[in-house]
């Protein structure tokens, strides 16, 4: 079958034209050419604090670990071919590829595609991406692929996400969707006038504020932070790490076990309580269910009173210090904010739900400078005033499969296809998955305990495609690798809520080796299968800019702003979407009257308790906030062989594991591994050094990682960051005695859902053990390429 010849694509500046834009989900770049050639990215003059994870993109777009040319696995194409009748699929990730045309590699998936359609539906076919691919909102990769396979029947896809999996199920229930509340937080220059007291549960980390879905503009939160410092504002960091927050002045650091934060809330909420300083009529006006939740924090209802004595054993911080914090709570226009990674631990939702009940009986949501917010910090938009409204997006279609997973269960699904599961209320069944088509994302990234999901991806599916763009654990263990292009060899737009540029994209340069845009192989593949048409509405990618820009204008109108026509937009670099003297008060309206400013729960009010949840029985996650154990912790009976208590954070110095071979994070990472933060007392109680190899074990699995000493954590916990790509010792999982050796954290953290009402990931709930590594450290392999067969 003959291949579709590409769109017209935007020829590279040059000449006169010395510079255009980029956007990345870290930030806006310019564009430096030298005789119509790309040759280095810069920071974006505009913007007062540049990430430094672009600078190196380039190079890094040019390199060998591209994919270069369409790939298949050695015996998955034999038996494609009908030369063998197994295609060894525990082969995955140890034997060769063979590179082949672009013909013959669509031939196969568009086959392969059509055989499990017909053998066993398209509830077979499982649509994985995770959505932070590219800032471009039009090759933005997750709704490429859902887009074409909903053109082709449908797939099997996931739901929320691994950042917030728990708090995207618990918070519609009980306030409003997380969504809906990332744009409503009271924007910053509200906390400068009016915030006395900051109250951080987890810091607001100005390296996670490096990114927001669609692209950074203006990285706004360092200087935030110091505006409010300046402003005589009081900041509390509650946290395991003393500098997840940067305010240029003082802060006061309150260590806390990992995983006890929603005991350390309900005491102080129990303070307040006891002492009379709630707030009672904000509580009846606005709020339902506070007279079945004091019972239990006074303890009628079990016998335990959840005072500050009471958590102080199980937080390590002192009583008299938690009871001290409620009243100047009372006493201040309190701001309480709570890190996104609270709720990725075990009973996930307790900590927000925690923090509602203590904001409403503070009675301060909807002041200016007042109330909570979940997630400051942790993505660039959460306070800003810029203009709110929805701006270019590709609709994925419909999908006529209606079974999903959450999507931190990808691993059940694989192993326990037909079994039953819980999900926010219902029953659900895992369907059996034949066929996974990944696109725009790193699994062996995101996900935990790898050496579990290891061993269910070498032996369920019987296909794994991948459209890639480096050779990544990924895509070394597909079956069919299809080479995929960066957002610089492409035209797009770059746009984020909130967030102050629109950004035209311009295609910078020539697509490296044989790789393609994503649409462009959804073209193909729609046309074999009869869906070029559902698939492509008749328009090339360059059409569909214009179309999704024009739409978004209408939108832009609704909201305040006038956008130029599409040809203006493409002829100019950006557009300014900034809002002066904007500021944002989070249910302000709500406060002000709930009658006519219902929220969207069932009772239109903040649900302290709710009947609903209630109602599921779940007994992991009843009807209102508590403290529960979690699996694993520093006061559970596991701390005695695993006595550390792993974080496993964001990375400065990359998206996830975007980028990590480029030369910013490879500069972080010591020996070419990962480093692990420790504090002094725990390492030297190892008789560990600065810089020394350990070996980071426990009953799942073990990695590799390098020692880095501070005062700045917690005794008793340790830091890996995630996004080292996966390299472990053998490619078959066998626990603890599959080696990981470049310190990827997730073959340490625990696969189970935070309870029956979301299912959400669990990585902060984790304990290990830190010794030093004895022999010859064996040799590094991430970044090594996948040996290649020559065609005969």
């Amino acid at each position: 079958m003959k291949t579709d010849p590409k769109p017209p694509q935007h020829t590279p500046y040059g000449g006169a034209k010395a510079h255009s834009y980029t956007a990345t989900h870290w930030g806006i770049y310019e564009v430096r050419y030298r005789e119509g050639e790309a040759v280095a990215l810069e920071g974006f003059a505009r913007d007062p604090s540049p990430s430094p994870i672009g600078l190196g993109m380039l190079d890094a777009v040019k390199g060998p670990l591209r994919v270069q040319r369409p790939a298949v696995r050695r015996n998955w194409l034999a038996a494609a071919r009908g030369e063998t009748t197994d295609a060894q699929r525990g082969l995955r990730g140890q034997e060769e590829f063979v590179e082949v045309s672009w013909d013959e590699a669509l031939d196969l998936v568009a086959g392969e595609l059509q055989r499990v359609r017909q053998a066993h539906g398209n509830t077979a076919i499982f649509g994985g991406s995770y959505g932070w691919s590219s800032a471009g909102r039009f090759h933005h990769a997750q709704s490429q692929v859902h887009r074409f396979l909903n053109s082709v029947g449908g797939y099997v896809r996931h739901a929320d996400s691994y950042s917030l999996g728990a708090a995207r199920v618990l918070m519609p229930h009980i306030v409003a969707p997380m969504d809906e509340m990332h744009t409503l937080h009271t924007s910053w220059s509200v906390l400068e006038k009016h915030t006395t007291l900051f109250v951080s549960f987890g810091g607001v980390p100005a390296k996670n504020a490096q990114v927001s879905s669609g692209g950074v503009g203006e990285h706004v939160v360092p200087q935030a932070l110091r505006r409010l410092d300046k402003a005589g504002v009081k900041f509390i960091n509650i946290s395991p790490v003393r500098n997840d927050i940067d305010t240029g002045g003082e802060v006061e650091w309150i260590p806390i076990r990992p995983n006890t934060d929603a005991a350390l809330i309900l005491a102080l909420a129990c303070t307040l309580y006891q002492e009379g300083l709630h707030d009672p009529a904000f509580l009846a006006q606005h709020c339902v269910g506070f007279d079945k939740v004091h019972p239990y924090l006074t303890g009628a209802t079990d016998g335990i009173v959840k005072d500050a004595k009471w958590a102080a054993n199980i937080t390590g911080i002192p009583a008299e210090r938690i009871v001290a914090l409620a009243r100047a709570m009372a006493a201040n226009r309190t701001m309480l904010t709570m890190a996104w990674s609270l709720q990725r631990s075990h009973h996930g939702e307790q900590p927000f739900w925690s923090l509602v009940t203590l904001a409403s009986m503070l009675g301060q949501i909807g002041l200016p400078g007042g109330g909570f917010g979940v997630g400051y910090g942790t993505t660039n938009m959460i306070g800003n005033a810029n203009a709110k409204f929805s701006g270019p997006t590709l609709p994925q279609g419909k999908n006529a499969v209606r079974e999903f997973i959450p999507v931190s269960r990808i691993t059940d699904m694989l192993e326990k296809p037909g079994e039953t599961f819980d999900y926010n209320g219902e029953k659900h069944r895992y369907p059996d998955i034949r066929l996974i088509y990944w696109a725009g994302g790193n699994p062996f990234h995101h996900h935990q305990d790898l050496n579990r999901m290891l061993g269910a991806w070498q032996s369920k599916p019987e296909t794994i495609i991948v459209n890639e763009q480096f050779w990544t654990p990924a895509a070394k263990l597909a079956d069919i690798v299809l080479p995929a292009t960066t957002g610089l060899e492409r035209n797009d737009i770059g746009y984020a809520s909130r967030e102050r540029f629109m950004v035209a994209m311009k295609q910078a340069m020539d697509p490296v080796g044989e790789a393609r845009d994503d649409y462009d192989i959804f073209t193909a593949l729609a046309e074999r299968m009869g869906a070029r048409e559902v698939f492509t509405e008749g328009m090339n990618s360059f059409q569909w800019l214009e179309k999704l820009y024009e739409q978004s204008r209408e939108r832009a109108t609704r909201a305040g702003l006038s956008l130029p026509p599409f040809d203006e937009f493409w002829q100019g670099d950006l557009l300014d979407l900034s809002v002066e003297n904007k500021d944002v008060v989070m249910f302000q309206d709500f406060r002000s009257d709930p009658v006519a400013h219902p929220l969207n729960t069932p009772s239109g009010r903040i649900e302290l308790f709710s009947e609903r949840i209630a109602g599921f029985a779940y007994a992991d996650c009843p009807g209102q906030a508590q403290w529960f154990e979690p699996v694993e912790w520093l006061g559970s009976s596991k701390a005695v062989a695993h006595p550390l208590h792993l974080l496993t954070d964001q990375p400065f110095t990359k998206l996830h594991s975007q980028y990590d071979h480029a030369a910013y994070s490879a500069g972080n990472k010591i020996g070419g591994r990962e480093p692990i933060t420790l504090a002094r007392t725990d390492a030297h109680a190892r008789g560990l050094a600065e810089g020394d190899l350990v070996r980071v074990f426990n009953d799942r699995g073990a990695c590799l990682a390098a020692v880095r000493l501070s005062d700045d954590i917690h005794t008793g916990v340790a830091k890996l960051s995630t996004g080292a790509w996966f390299d472990p010792s053998g490619w078959r999982a066998s626990g603890a005695g599959n080696l990981e050796k470049h310190g990827n954290p997730n073959v340490l953290t625990l696969d189970i859902g935070a309870s029956s009402l979301s299912q959400g990931c669990i990585a902060q709930t984790c304990l290990v053990q830190v010794e030093r590594y004895q022999g010859t450290a064996p040799q590094m392999s991430a970044y090594a390429l996948p040996q290649m067969m020559v065609q005969v």
